[in-house]
């Protein structure tokens, strides 16, 4: 029996063979060459309308695999990776099991097993399309994502599953990736992320991300009144690294697109390997996970070159400083100072004078420790327990000398004379 399309075709041959169609003309309604048309006619008159059908038709093909093989891969899929796409499904077993397999022949496979349903690309938006930046380090886009990561290994006291932040930075030029998992999105995750990534890579051009509060206040003075720069912003100035904020997610795409790809590879990456706590998982991502997908996703730039700027000995030196929260408390006429519920009585020799009512910067190191500075310089105290008592008497100052301290005989002030003219 010849199907539609092969009885179509024998009717041409007996044409172009009755002379009623040139070889040209048949040649053109099949869409074939006039050689082919040629030796369609000479395999007509030689073996008949079986010549109509190719030989390969109903045979199993010569780069076929085993029926054996075919079993033991779906068997594997189902077992170890149920939940995985057919292009992580093949890394997966090449890498673990040894079994080498195109993606798109196990994507048939697992579609006809119903381990895997085919997706129609949903319609978007129209967004102009950006250029890469041209060197690495021109521009690193910025951002968190809150998910399970850990899916049901990591709980909370009350035994429900815990939603930790994932960190990530990609370079624009090059794809190349850093993360870090978090509790959260706050101002210590960011400020630890972004400490560890300039001593590793040094300082980029710029940061994009959003306008989340952790980085920029969205109000509407806040450009205009510096007093309401946010403590990410007052960094990035410190350290002349340009921040840009994106109006939409689809604006710094490349690391949103990145979290969708994170949160289908990494996620199955962790479940493989047993990972199931943050401290775990950090060391996961540096030393294997990230490695592995900066070399097989990242890009060669445009133009060969680093632009990261390298930390000054300065900067250095004070990265403790810089990546510090920093508040302003007044000292009180006990020489107290008060902050978050606790009070910190400062000691009476300081390496700078000091009076009740003057402001010091208070700096939260990512440490815990915390810094009570004053004019450049970082003042003395330790910790009280409690509430302080009133006083009768205190130093009106305190400075770097005892408060009975007497200037010697050649000080200027013993100099010093008054005169009535």
């Amino acid at each position: 029996m010849l199907s539609p399309d092969e009885q179509y075709k024998l009717g041409i041959v007996r044409s172009a063979i009755s002379g009623k169609t040139t070889n040209c003309e048949a040649a053109k309604i099949l869409n074939v060459s006039e050689r082919h048309i040629k030796r369609l006619k000479a395999s007509f008159r030689r073996y008949g309308e079986a010549a109509m059908v190719h030989r390969l038709k109903n045979r199993i093909s010569n780069n076929s695999f085993p029926l054996t093989f075919k079993e033991r891969v779906l068997r594997l899929v189902k077992k170890k990776y149920p939940d995985f796409g057919p292009s992580f499904a093949s890394e997966k077993l090449a890498e673990e099991d040894g079994l080498k397999i195109n993606p798109e022949t196990l994507r048939l496979w697992m579609i006809k097993e119903g381990f895997w349903k085919f997706h129609k690309k949903k319609k978007t938006k129209y967004f102009s399309f950006r250029e890469r930046k041209e060197y690495f380090g021109e521009l690193i886009q910025f951002d968190g994502s809150y998910h399970r990561w850990f899916e049901d290994r990591l709980l909370d006291g009350d035994g429900y599953p815990v939603e930790v932040c994932l960190l990530a930075g990609i370079d624009d030029a090059t794809g190349q990736v850093s993360a870090k998992f978090d509790m959260n999105e706050g101002v210590f995750a960011v400020f630890g992320f972004w400490r560890e990534y300039l001593k590793k890579n040094g300082k980029p051009l710029g940061i994009y991300l959003d306008k989340y509060s952790t980085y920029k206040i969205n109000h509407k003075n806040a450009l205009d009144n510096s007093d309401l720069l946010t403590q990410f912003e007052k960094v990035l100035k410190v350290l002349d690294i340009n921040m840009i904020t994106a109006n939409s997610p689809q604006a710094k795409g490349r690391v949103e697109r990145l979290f969708g790809t994170l949160q289908d590879r990494l996620v199955k990456e962790l479940r493989l390997n047993g990972i199931n706590t943050l401290e775990s998982g950090n060391k996961f991502l540096e030393k294997v996970f990230i490695p592995k997908f900066n070399k097989q996703f990242s890009v060669i730039p445009v133009k060969k070159g680093n632009v990261h700027r390298s930390l000054q000995t300065k900067e250095i030196r004070s990265l403790n400083s810089i990546f510090s929260v920093k508040s302003i408390r007044r000292v009180n006429n006990d020489f107290t100072i008060q902050f978050k519920n606790r009070f910190y009585q400062l000691e009476k020799i300081q390496p700078t004078t000091i009076r009740p009512g003057q402001e010091v910067q208070i700096e939260e190191w990512l440490d815990k420790k915390i810094k009570f500075s004053f004019r450049g310089k970082y003042l003395k105290y330790f910790v009280l327990h409690k509430r302080p008592e009133r006083v009768k008497s205190m130093p009106l100052i305190l400075t770097n000398h005892k408060t009975n301290w007497k200037p010697p005989l050649n000080h200027p002030w013993r100099k010093w004379k008054y005169s009535s003219h």
